[in-house]
């Protein structure tokens, strides 16, 4: 134990902070959390839970997960796995008070499980006033309005049948994106609306109709910081989108931008963090205006398709890095030894059961390809069924790499 008494700095980023005290504070540097009894709760067994635990069980981490599919990809890497919907109370409060810090691999859980157990002294990470605002797109884009952060102008809706009302009333106009404020994912919840058809069919329940920002490139930066405030980013990454599924294609670091530009993307990305008081990683979502402007789009808090690249490419990968943040111990290095870029592997069109990837042999061929599978059995179209990471000392021929891994591997069904 080391005992911290009167005035010290903290540096954040380019910046320092001051802070003082009258107290003893002391860092504990005996915390044992390896090869012992301490246990890390994570809510949610997909991909990215998996790939936590590939963290985990480097540091012999002992981890209880849960999930609503016993085929879950975390199954068979934790130590302990407990069946339960994430949106039950009872199945988050029962998990939550088995562990000592607990946190999630996918924002759509019980929040009110999860604030009792912070008012019972277990560790939520990242904190339930955060999860609350990002859990709900509307409060999200609410929330940056209220702390002055740039993002697309937009109308909230109770229910959607409320568009066609301001539509007709000359509230607003075509064309649109139209988002569900709870529960989307990977594409859905999100569709862009040019005509009063494309409606049709949309879920009746709350949304935003945010205005369609003409864009020069959709940029991510990831903000990992920890329970005591040490806060790192990760290099500005360009991303690229499939036209009609609205998922990410391609992400590309470092982000082929100037760099007056990536420095702005990077300031209101530790904003946004700053302002929320995340604890963990933090995934911005930005648009780059053909002004060069930048607009925050929405986040993630937890680690996110856009930093997958960071475990063949980067010093620190942003998994390790959340499970340094959340157990407060020291930060990695988030700088890339190596341009990287990560193709996302989903289900083709018009395949949908038992997965076959085909052409794996000659994607392996390829120079500095690396494909992670995520474990999940049944494909179906545009399902996230993995990823490919192409490390090159040049990012434009790690990008003509990866086009080639695009072409040539297929996930299909038998």
């Amino acid at each position: 134990m080391i005992p911290l008494f009167g005035k010290w700095e903290v540096g954040f980023g380019n910046s320092t902070y001051f802070c003082s005290t009258t107290e003893p504070m002391s860092i504990d540097n005996s915390k044992h959390y390896f090869s012992s009894d301490f246990k890390l709760g994570i809510l949610g067994g997909g991909q990215l839970g998996k790939m936590l635990l590939y963290e985990t069980r480097k540091f012999d981490i002992h981890t209880v997960v849960m999930d609503a599919s016993e085929d879950a990809p975390c199954k068979i890497a934790c130590n302990e796995f407990v069946l339960g919907n994430l949106m039950d109370f009872d199945a988050v409060y029962n998990l939550g008070k088995q562990v000592d810090v607990l946190t999630i691999e996918i924002e759509n859980v019980n929040v009110d499980a999860l604030e009792k157990l912070e008012e019972e002294g277990i560790k939520v990470f990242p904190p339930t006033k955060a999860l609350r605002i990002i859990q709900n797109k509307a409060q999200q884009k609410l929330f940056y309005v209220d702390k002055g952060i740039p993002t697309a102008e937009f109308h909230r809706f109770a229910y959607k049948s409320e568009i066609e009302d301001s539509i007709a009333n000359g509230g607003m106009d075509f064309p649109f994106i139209w988002k569900a404020a709870r529960f989307g994912y990977d594409g859905q919840g999100v569709k862009v609306v040019r005509k009063l058809e494309d409606l049709n069919g949309l879920p009746d329940g709350e949304c935003i109709a945010e205005e369609l920002i003409d864009f020069k490139n959709e940029l991510a930066v990831i903000v990992a910081r920890s329970v005591s405030g040490e806060v790192k980013t990760y290099p500005v990454v360009e991303m690229e989108f499939h036209p009609e599924a609205n998922q990410v294609e391609y992400v590309i670091c470092p982000a082929r931008i100037d760099t007056k530009v990536a420095q702005k993307a990077q300031e209101i990305a530790l904003l946004v963090a700053d302002k929320i008081k995340h604890v963990g990683l933090l995934a911005v979502e930005l648009f780059q205006t053909q002004d060069d402007k930048i607009l925050v789009n929405e986040v993630a808090p937890r680690p996110h398709n856009s930093g997958h690249y960071s475990i063949e490419a980067s010093y620190t990968n942003q998994f390790e890095q959340h499970i340094r943040a959340i157990l407060d111990l020291p930060m990695g290095n988030t700088r890339s030894k190596v341009a990287g870029i990560m193709v996302n592997l989903v289900g083709a069109e018009g395949y949908t059961g038992d997965v076959v990837y085909e052409n794996m042999t000659d994607i392996l061929k390829l120079e500095g390809v690396t494909p992670h599978i995520y474990g999940k059995k049944h494909t179906r179209p545009f399902r996230k069924m993995g990823h490919v990471t192409i490390v090159n000392a040049d990012v434009d021929e790690a990008r003509k790499i990866a086009q080639q891994v695009k072409e040539t591997i297929k996930v299909i069904s038998k």
